[in-house]
């Protein structure tokens, strides 16, 4: 029981104060998530805070105790403040998971259901070599610079990469049967790569694939995202259709590059939209040129108009008018940021591939803002 003096400050402060602290992997109140176990005032106005962690072994419990900590002493009437540590039981860390889920316990993939907001776009290529990787990492990136709250699956279940890319280093937390992702530049990610040991290979079938998938998109909790992206493996295999299975509301966006070789196959890895009936949202064309370092004309390193060629091919293919998004640059900043974990948007946005893919990334956040798909050039797809 809190008690209050002349001077001291009210219990109901304190708690305002700690209604401003977020739980660093949920990223919600921790007094909306039943963290705060007591406060106690003492007449001096000092404060003791017991927080509930949802498992022993949190990594953020460092983070918790200094936010938790700054948050209250900056209280009028404040004059220190003791945060002390306990662990959830099993039946309310069961109560927190049935809560995030929206009061439902069994597991269900959210942005499947018919009132989802979260707009699911599928990064699909071809074959590999194309950057499809580092266009996800930066359009994710970028979006999320620019106020929306953004995912990424890295279901690329071989070739995982997004973590070493996004410079998420963390390690996903498991409170009961739901996943806390990690972070990193304000994008939630979660990728096999953070259960494997070291640089371990994943030597899975068909079934293990859809099942980790799953896993991914049901158990982990995302929270209220405006766009999720999939990083998919190259190609038209078995991540691809789980996808349209689980997924069936997420669109299609082809990267490709300029060669002809490479467009031809990313057409291919697009016309699956036929046969899942998923709309595709546009393409986009990768290692577009090089910039000439002395004289900026652009040196086609890799051909010209694959963009354009898989953009018309999907177009007759589909029925639908399939737009070219943009075209990214050969860049080496965005090479160096994707090795370096620091995508090319947020550390050169003005760079010619960061300015390009904040280009693509605002016209796909302008979607979710609820711009109308006309002005992308898209035309509804009829469901067959």
């Amino acid at each position: 029981m809190a008690t209050e003096t002349t001077g001291a400050p009210s219990e109901d402060a304190i708690r305002d104060a700690l209604a401003t602290v977020n739980d660093p992997e949920i990223h919600r109140p921790i007094t909306d998530l039943g963290m705060v176990k007591s406060v106690e005032i003492a007449a001096d106005g000092a404060v003791a805070v017991v927080v509930y962690l949802t498992v022993s072994g949190c990594p953020m419990r460092e983070t918790i105790t200094n936010n938790v900590r700054d948050a209250v002493a900056g209280v009028e009437g404040v004059t220190g403040v003791s945060v002390e540590l306990e662990v959830m039981s099993d039946e309310q860390r069961k109560e927190l998971a049935t809560s995030l889920r929206g009061g439902t316990a069994e597991r269900e993939v959210p942005f499947a259901k018919p009132g989802s907001l979260t707009r699911v776009y599928a990064v699909a290529s071809g074959k590999g070599g194309v950057g499809k990787s580092s266009v996800t990492v930066n359009l994710a990136a970028a979006m999320a610079a620019d106020g929306l709250k953004v995912g990424v699956v890295d279901a690329d279940i071989y070739g995982h990469s997004v973590p070493r890319m996004l410079g998420a280093d963390g390690k996903p937390t498991q409170v009961e049967n739901m996943i806390m992702p990690p972070s990193a530049n304000g994008v939630k990610v979660i990728s096999i790569g953070m259960f494997t040991p070291g640089n371990a290979p994943v030597v899975w079938r068909g079934p293990m694939l859809h099942r980790a998938l799953q896993q991914f998109l049901a158990d982990v909790y995302w929270g209220d995202l405006d766009v999720l992206l999939l990083d998919l493996p190259p190609g038209t295999g078995d991540i691809a259709i789980s996808v349209a299975q689980l997924v069936p509301n997420a669109e299609i966006l082809v990267v490709t590059t300029p060669q002809q070789a490479a467009a031809e196959v990313a057409e291919r890895a697009g016309s699956i939209a036929v046969q899942t009936h998923q709309k595709i949202v546009g393409v986009v064309e990768n290692m577009s040129g090089l910039p000439c370092p002395h004289c900026d004309e652009m040196v086609d390193v890799f051909g010209t108009g694959g963009g354009e060629r898989v953009a018309e091919g999907l177009t007759r293919t589909t029925g639908a008018q399939v737009p070219v998004l943009g075209a990214i640059p050969i860049d080496v900043r965005l090479r160096e940021g994707g090795d370096e974990g620091k995508p090319v948007v947020l550390t050169d946005p003005d760079s010619p591939a960061g300015s390009a893919i904040r280009a693509i990334a605002g016209k796909l956040g302008g979607r979710q803002r609820g711009l109308s798909g006309m002005s992308l050039g898209i035309t509804p797809r009829n469901k067959f």
